[in-house]
């Protein structure tokens, strides 16, 4: 077979992969969505002969390479579905009781080096051998443990964890994460919120091994944090080994993803190329076999170093190559090395095709192959120094940007500008950061006396993300964009590449791609909707009325980061118009605080006295006789009983505080005072409730058309009645976010996305 030949082969190979983004991972077998997926696919890469390029490639490939293609892009979908974890018949998930916690006590082999998450617990990872020292079960645990309790935790330590096993959720919301199907991928199918850990006895007299990569990576993570203090430390450990491997601060971690230089917190290929760089300079004068000996063993203890993922895989491997070139005096293809190595990544691991740092590393590189030398002739007019400075976070920008709005629904809108200015501390602090680390290894207070020279240089890079961050509009949501318009933009950015005539007129590009990203998200933000998020005992509700904004409390624990401000993004809603904080169950400080940084909330009104004001020009406290209206919607807020009621054309929309609906018959009273005083204003009501009790008498009197409850247990009498009444219901923590707009009534979770 010729080269041509294998590069079809290796393009179907990765287009099969791709066509999986189709269906669900559960879903056995190829699909018709996928057939047409894999057969568009393939057209496309056929639609390559109409450029020179193609022309000159495509006439030395036979029908019978064609063919041999599209056999093996289907068997691509069986392999990666073959590949996909499946939970075994004594599996620890099966342990776990939906309706009822227990607590229990699990014992197995740790197998990832414990981290903090954002609640400040440690997270590690579980190979699990029994539960309550009788029953044998198999499997891994995704596993949390107070702070004290998981001190001095080390991989391959045998241990015991009590606490309470769960089963981790599905994305519940639009934009959300799902925690499910990240832990399935990685063949995790339950957790346990770990309460206590215990030693197991046969290890409790055993030390710590003498070697492993975490023992390396704990050495220098301890010389550079000695030397720089934290958090400049755990930054500049982030910076040389990828936040994956280091306690960064969330606060430091979620200012540097705003600013556009998440790439700087992950190891990747700009990190490799660096390393790369110091050995061929060290082993100059070095003969090739030797060179090529001590180039692949740095690679190899890198890798190892930075916990093997995928983005370092991938540069390594393209390192590798490079060094092979070099020792055997022979000139390496960029273009065709990376798909060579992505191909064999992605045969040794199929899954990394729904990796976002996989698919990330990839596109800025080929950003950087394809890209780069245009760019940097387009700008001969600068000093080289400043050209490439400028050329390169460009070049990769193009590449990577489609995809990162695909994903998060927002743009960096200073991050082109932010990596220009701190590209040249980037590359000084890394350095320095990995000679520093080398000492450490070796002499940990060399390590730490290296570091401290980068103090200054790492302080001036947190005090530039942080300007930038704290700029009006520093991230700017989108909306959701479609997987057929992400394909359209990158088809767009290959002709632009490939065809002469998209390359003279390229600011064409640059508008369709522009116009793909704005107009559904103009069109979105232009609808009535009311969302009813699922966010466990909270009660938050979205109001979208045709470009203005109402939000209506915001979460506990979290919830705004998790839940909120995803969704808003995936909305393309960058402000609110109006806040309400109704009850201390669903708000908190902290939470209006974190919306406040992402979407600008112009009026704000609190029943919550120790809240603080948030409102940027004046403060609205709406009673009985205020009210609040918008384009469709007519909103009254009576303060003393905690009820919003919303009005549209035909509809009334009952907001009950979780304070308001008790046994107390005060409370009763007062509402069905309340629903009297309204009843000619009630029309077709919807009751948007706790799910605590409801007293019958003033049910009775509204009739609700339906009620929507926002906690897992409803109150058993409520249920009865509301049964008894034949009263539609709906419940957001089991069904998840519930939508309605005019056109399609309510919409759930599963009709919405599936």
């Amino acid at each position: 077979m010729t080269r041509n030949d294998w590069i079809i082969l290796c393009l179907a190979y990765i287009v099969g992969l791709l066509s999986t983004n189709l269906i669900p991972e559960t879903t056995l077998g190829i699909t018709p969505l996928q057939l047409l997926w894999l057969i568009a696919g393939l057209i496309g890469l056929a639609l390559i002969y109409q450029t020179p390029l193609g022309r000159k490639i495509t006439t030395k490939i036979k029908t019978q390479t064609w063919i041999t293609g599209v056999i093996v892009a289907i068997i691509a979908v069986w392999y990666f579905q073959l590949r996909i974890p499946q939970p075994q018949i004594n599996d620890i998930s099966y342990q776990v009781t939906p309706t009822k916690s227990e607590l229990v006590t699990v014992s197995g082999k740790v197998l990832t080096e414990p981290r903090l998450n954002d609640s400040q617990r440690l997270k590690f990872q579980l190979k699990v051998t029994g539960i309550n020292d009788q029953e044998a079960v198999s499997g891994k645990l995704y596993c949390t443990l107070p702070l004290l309790q998981g001190t001095g935790i080390y991989p391959g330590q045998q241990l015991q964890i009590k606490g309470f096993l769960y089963l981790p959720q599905a994305a519940n919301n639009p934009g959300g994460f799902d925690f499910k199907q990240y832990l399935a991928r990685q063949g995790i199918f339950a957790g346990i919120q770990g309460m206590e850990s215990i030693i197991e006895p046969q290890t409790r007299a055993t030390t710590e091994p003498k070697w492993g990569w975490w023992k390396l990576r704990r050495r220098i993570v301890r010389s550079q944090l000695q030397g720089l203090g934290s958090p400049v430390g755990q930054l500049v450990s982030s910076m040389v080994l990828g936040r994956k491997a280091v306690d960064l601060p969330p606060e430091m971690r979620d200012r540097f993803i705003k600013a556009g230089l998440a790439h700087v917190l992950a190891a990747s290929g700009f990190h490799v190329s660096l390393l790369l760089g110091i050995i061929l300079k060290l082993t100059e004068r070095f003969a090739a076999k030797p060179r090529l000996g001590v180039g692949i063993t740095t690679l190899v203890i890198y890798l190892g170093l930075t916990g093997i993922q995928a983005s370092v895989l991938r540069a390594c491997l393209m390192g590798i190559a490079v060094l092979i070139a070099l020792a055997t005096e022979r000139k390496v293809k960029p273009l065709g090395s990376l798909l060579l190595v992505a191909t064999i990544i992605l045969l040794f691991n199929p899954l990394l095709i729904k990796d976002l740092g996989f698919q990330l590393s990839f596109l800025a590189t080929l950003g950087l192959i394809v890209t780069l030398p245009g760019l940097q002739s387009k700008l001969d007019w600068l000093p080289p120094t400043i050209a490439t400075l400028v050329a390169v976070p460009l070049a990769a920008t193009i590449w990577v940007l489609p995809l990162l709005c695909y994903v998060f629904n927002t743009v960096a809108t200073y991050s082109i500008v932010v990596n220009i200015i701190c590209t040249p501390l980037i590359t000084v602090i890394s350095l320095g950061g990995m000679i520093s680390g080398i000492c450490g290894i070796i002499f940990p207070l060399l390590g730490s006396a290296i570091s401290w020279l980068l103090l200054y240089p790492t302080l001036l890079l947190i005090a530039l993300t942080k300007f930038f961050t704290n700029l009006p509009g520093s991230t700017w949501a989108i909306g959701q964009i479609s997987l057929g318009v992400l394909l359209t933009i990158y088809g767009l950015l290959i002709l632009a590449r490939l065809h002469k005539w998209w390359q003279k007129r390229w600011w064409l590009t640059v508008l369709l791609v522009f116009s793909l990203l704005i107009v559904p998200a103009i069109y979105n933000t232009n609808q009535l909707k009311i969302t009813i998020l699922s966010a466990r005992e909270s009660q938050i509700i979205v109001i979208q009325d045709r470009g203005q904004t109402t939000l209506i409390n915001s979460g506990i624990n979290n919830q705004a980061k998790y839940t909120v401000l995803p969704f808003l993004a995936q909305q393309g809603i960058n402000q609110i118009d109006y806040g309400f904080a109704l009850d201390d169950n669903s708000n908190s400080a902290a939470e209006w605080y974190k919306i406040y940084e992402s979407a600008k909330v112009k009026h704000f009104t609190s029943l919550i006295n120790d809240l603080p004001n948030l409102a940027t020009h004046r403060t609205i406290n709406p009673g009985l006789d205020n009210e609040i209206i918008t384009k469709s919607t007519r909103i009254t807020l009576d303060k003393p009983l905690g009820i919003m009621n919303l009005q549209l054309k035909n509809h009334t929309w009952l907001m009950i505080s979780p304070s308001s609906p008790t046994e107390d018959n005060s409370s009763d009273q007062a509402i069905k005072q309340y629903v009297t005083q309204h009843q000619s204003e009630l029309q077709d009501p919807v009751i948007i409730w706790s799910g605590n009790h409801l007293d019958p008498t003033w049910i009775e009197l509204l009739r609700p058309q339906i009620a929507i409850a926002s906690s897992n247990q409803i109150n058993f009498k409520t249920d009865k009645i509301l049964r008894q009444k034949e009263i539609k219901f709906h419940n957001t923590a089991q069904e998840g976010m519930i939508r309605w707009n005019p056109q399609d009534g309510f919409i759930t979770q599963e009709r919405l996305f599936y």
